[in-house]
């Protein structure tokens, strides 16, 4: 069975594990915190960045330093892991969904201003599969009408937007470090920072209400309880494991480049004959390589493509539920929006798999069995 993802290991991850044990210094914000943090600035230039122990907690922090009470509005991408609106629900938020572009899962900016009301706070955007929303829109519609903009990035690790790194752009954003993404610590996430409005106050939510960073660095004589947070800090263990990925960063994003575009040049044939849609890449937007995905006619015929791929040995999944049509959202709301376009990618769209150690023979497998399962359709 060819895998979905199998997760890659540098080498060096146990090596600095280890380190960290016997440095004696496990909690947080130690010697691997602070080099996988000052990797990003430096690298990105972000403003300043937080690690967290996952993406969902950089957002629950965003959502918390966003200022978000109880009745208010934030607008989130239906098409989208449930964390994206969660971290706001937790904070008393009313979601308001956006619809997908039609030929790209990311959020339709177009239909954005039309969802705007004098309880809007918060703009979400989700940079799908690594690629990015048109940033400049998104920018331009936050400050029209004074709202804040959390770029969820969870995905997008070392892509651009006309030149500008994911996860610079709005006043906040969060990465994820989970096992399936391009650059992996088993779980854990990043916090950016990218307005100084926010920073002061962030490692003091990130360090459970207290000011305990300024009193490391000598900033204050003691340090207390002066405001809300969590434990949102991962250990160093985790901390040590990433940075072990951050220095091979560029080796990787190659690999996963190379097996995309394997990929893409296979296939390209079956969406020029009108049988699958594959990633549309805009041209303001860069390709991480995150995943690999096509988009199917009918959801009966992504489950025949999941079922024929399974019997032959390859393991491909569909993604994302539509949350407007959740569980607990038809629960709490009484409203339910008309979102066909993301409804098409949740009942159309299957990932390929995507990981480093796949063989350029695994690859081309593959997509021979796509071809073949679509020649008599």
């Amino acid at each position: 069975m060819i895998p979905f993802n199998t997760p890659f290991l540098t080498g060096k991850e146990a090596h600095y594990m280890y380190q960290a044990v016997y440095t004696g210094k496990l909690s947080g914000n130690g010697v691997f915190t602070k080099k996988c943090q000052a990797f990003f600035e430096e690298r990105y230039g972000f403003k300043k960045t937080l690690m967290t122990t996952s993406c969902t907690d950089a957002l629950e922090m965003a959502a918390i330093l966003s200022g978000v009470q109880p009745g208010d509005e934030v607008i989130v991408p239906s098409y989208t892991f449930v964390s994206s609106a969660l971290a706001f629900v937790r904070q008393g938020a009313r979601i308001v969904f956006a619809d997908s572009c039609i030929d790209n899962p990311n959020i339709d900016v177009d239909k954005i201003e039309g969802l705007i009301t004098d309880k809007t706070k918060v703009i979400v955007p989700v940079h799908y599969a690594g690629v990015a929303c048109e940033m400049d829109k998104i920018m331009a519609i936050a400050e029209k009408y004074n709202l804040l903009v959390v770029e969820d990035a969870a995905q997008a690790i070392d892509s651009f937007y006309k030149g500008r790194p994911l996860g610079s752009i709005g006043h906040m954003a969060a990465f994820s470090f989970h096992e399936t993404k391009n650059i992996i610590a088993g779980e854990g996430g990043l916090l950016v920072i990218n307005d100084d409005r926010f920073i002061r106050r962030a490692e003091i939510v990130w360090e459970k209400g207290t000011n305990r960073s300024e009193f490391f660095r000598g900033e204050v004589n003691k340090y207390g309880w002066v405001d809300v947070g969590s434990s949102f800090l991962p250990s160093e263990i985790i901390s040590a494991f990433l940075y072990a990925q951050l220095e091979n960063l560029d080796m990787i994003q190659e690999r996963r480049k190379a097996i995309w575009s394997q990929y893409h040049e296979g296939l390209k044939f079956l969406e020029d004959n009108g049988l699958v849609h594959l990633p549309n890449i805009p041209e303001y937007a860069t390709n991480n390589a995150h995943m690999f995905y096509l988009v199917c006619r009918s959801i009966k015929e992504r489950t025949s493509l999941i079922e024929y791929l399974k019997a032959n040995d390859i393991l491909a999944v569909f993604h994302y539920l539509s949350l407007h049509l959740s569980v607990y959202y038809k629960a709490n709301y009484s409203t339910i929006p008309n979102l066909s376009a993301c409804d098409r990618f949740a009942d159309c769209l299957v990932r390929l798999p995507m990981y480093y150690g796949l063989k350029e023979e695994d690859v081309q497998f593959i997509n021979s069995l796509v071809v073949d399962f679509y020649k008599n359709k």
